[in-house]
């Protein structure tokens, strides 16, 4: 706020400096400052700021165009006369006694008064136009901000619980089982929690910090699972100095897991990430199981995310979803900078 006032002064400052530097011998006719001069500025200034502060802003900016551009004009005229019967040029030498001044003399005048006021007084509408322009699109800009970081709490506040609800099953299917790998599923799943809570909420978090809630994640299935043989995960290139939003690639994953179980209880699940200096792809593959009667909640995780990517990566991402009826692929393109189509 203290630049754009400073800015704002230094533009002012500099207006002035350039209306009186083009100005001036019109205004004192090639003669030495005088008492004339300083009044014919103090009324230019006194336009240029009224219409800056009270007419632009109360009636043009308010779409009162016809209303502005009468009072404007009335104005000008007002000033015109003023200035002309204040200021009417003496002549020297008495030139006009023997005959008198030329009859377009009093024209000329008042279009030279004219265009020493209307000059500066269009310049201060433009530059009011401008800064309230300027105000608005910085505003529109921060509403649209807040909008999208609201929508992503939205969205991740759905996801949590769905994630959460999923989690907890996995652990209720081990200890029905009375599996000895309960404690060691509760552990992990507050490991993800305190993820959850303390880091899903920022914008951005270390590439390599979601990378470990994903091996968690992918661990705490392999205990429920009763054959995790072939589920696999494998990440190739450097995750250091990389961010991405938090809880982004889990949907994916999950509703992997969720349908890549078949009638048998094998699950075949392929998960693969590979990391460059362009983009992150992440490639996800399962077996369709066992079918499933779907529910009005089966696909809030996969819709948040894909919103996720629109408001975060718009044109700077690539998802494609395959299914053929026996397999399910996720192919997921983040790209550092936009492609060339």
């Amino acid at each position: 706020m203290i630049i754009k006032n400073r800015i704002q002064i230094i533009v002012h400052i500099s207006i002035w400096v350039l209306l009186y530097g083009l100005s001036y011998p019109i205004l004192n006719e090639a003669r030495p400052v005088s008492i004339g001069l300083f009044s014919k500025l103090i009324v230019i200034i006194v336009l240029f700021y009224f219409n800056y502060f009270y007419l632009v802003p109360v009636y043009l900016l308010r779409k009162n165009v016809l209303i502005y551009l009468l009072v404007s004009l009335t104005l000008l005229i007002v000033s015109v006369v003023v200035l002309n019967y204040f200021f009417e040029p003496k002549f020297p030498n008495n030139q006009f006694i023997n005959r008198p001044p030329p009859r377009d003399f009093g024209y000329m005048l008042h279009i030279r008064f004219i265009i020493i006021l209307g000059i500066p007084y269009v310049i201060s509408t433009i530059l009011r136009m401008y800064v309230e322009w300027e105000q608005n699109e910085t505003l529109r800009l921060t509403v649209e901000k807040e909008s999208v970081k609201s929508e992503l709490q939205f969205l991740k506040a759905q996801l949590n619980p769905h994630f959460l609800f999923n989690s907890l099953n996995t652990i209720y299917a081990l200890s029905v089982k009375k599996s000895p790998d309960t404690s060691e599923a509760i552990v992990d799943l507050s490991e993800l929690m305190r993820y959850m809570l303390y880091e899903a909420d920022k914008d951005l978090v270390p590439l390599n910090k979601e990378l470990d809630y994903i091996k968690s994640y992918i661990q705490l299935q392999r205990l429920r699972l009763s054959d995790s043989e072939n589920v696999s995960l494998k990440i190739t290139g450097e995750d250091r100095g990389r961010a991405v939003p938090p809880l982004l690639f889990i949907s994916f994953i999950e509703n992997a897991f969720k349908y890549g179980t078949d009638y048998k209880g094998k699950t075949y699940v392929k998960i693969t990430l590979d990391i460059t200096n362009e983009s992150i792809v992440l490639n996800v593959k399962n077996k369709i199981g066992v079918f499933r009667e779907p529910t009005s909640n089966s696909g809030i995780g996969l819709e948040n995310i894909r919103n996720q990517l629109e408001l975060i990566y718009p044109s700077l991402h690539d998802l494609q979803v395959h299914n053929d009826g026996e397999n399910y692929e996720v192919l997921l393109t983040i790209y550092q900078k936009k492609p060339n189509l």
